[in-house]
């Protein structure tokens, strides 16, 4: 036995894996969604969502991605995962994305089959749409120059590509390397951490989708949650999946504030070691 059928539970409700079962429709991740659409739908070209570590980035980036129609939109999603990376190799990466057939080293040509793809896509009627997280790591003027580059694709409906960046607060400086292109961003979302409510709804809302049908944590728990995790959703996570564990391990029935408290210490959350 595990806390699962302690608690009777399906399967685990806080695995910090981005599943879209578990996604939570914050009001700042719903008006973000909203901002997110209607900058693609009207082709504004560039979008900005800038996030703490840990705020839902990754989680709002594919749950967009699902949103999109296939009949409506071209869309690709890519994760930046090292910082040597070079403007080759991440035109490369539009174009396989994008679902350009003829590769070809050389940059110039490899444009070309990008704007003949982009233009093939338009007059089907789609529209072009590129995510990418963790831009931040593209600390390169050259990359930001080239992306004001693809920018300049127009059509007289608006840009040819959209482009969509994820990154923590560190990209404005990444930003600032191409003022030009800073300029270009026509859409900027911030996500914030989690009120104290939003908190409780979440950690309600994923027991729910994990089969949970009573009540697991006391409302000093939520509260405590809340002030150790500070609202970010990985950390609540963290701490209620500790939670459950320790839960089980002594046969507790429902979580309290001293077990959260304990959870808090062993992960060095509680800082006042009390």
């Amino acid at each position: 036995m595990d806390y699962l059928e302690y608690y009777s539970l399906k399967e685990h409700p806080f695995s910090n894996v981005v599943d879209s079962r578990f996604y939570y429709n914050s009001p700042q991740h719903s008006n973000a969604l909203v901002k997110l659409k209607y900058a693609v739908d009207t082709r504004k070209g560039l979008v900005v969502v800038i996030g703490n570590i840990g705020t839902g980035k990754t989680t709002l980036a594919r749950r967009f991605l699902e949103e999109l129609d296939e009949e409506t939109y071209e869309a690709a999603l890519l994760v930046v995962v090292h910082a040597s990376v070079s403007s080759e190799w991440l035109f490369r990466k539009f174009a396989i994305q994008l679902g350009v057939k003829n590769l070809n080293e050389n940059k110039v040509e490899l444009l070309t089959h990008i704007y003949k793809r982009l233009k093939e896509i338009d007059e089907n009627g789609k529209k072009a749409v590129v995510m990418i997280d963790e831009i931040q790591m593209l600390n390169s003027r050259e990359i930001m120059e080239e992306f004001r580059g693809l920018l300049n694709m127009e059509v007289p409906e608006g840009k040819m590509v959209n482009f969509v960046f994820f990154g923590l607060p560190e990209f404005e400086d990444v930003l600032s390397l191409d003022e030009p292109l800073k300029q270009r961003i026509a859409v900027k979302i911030k996500l914030k951490e989690f009120s104290e409510e939003d908190t409780r709804n979440y950690i309600n809302h994923r027991l729910m989708i994990a089969g949970c049908n009573k009540e697991i944590f006391t409302e000093e728990a939520l509260r405590l949650i809340y002030q150790y995790s500070n609202g970010i959703p990985r950390l609540i996570n963290t701490v209620c999946d500790n939670a459950l564990l320790e839960g089980y391990l002594f046969k507790s029935n429902v979580i309290d504030n001293l077990t959260i408290k304990t959870v808090a210490v062993d992960l060095d959350l509680d800082r006042t070691g009390k």
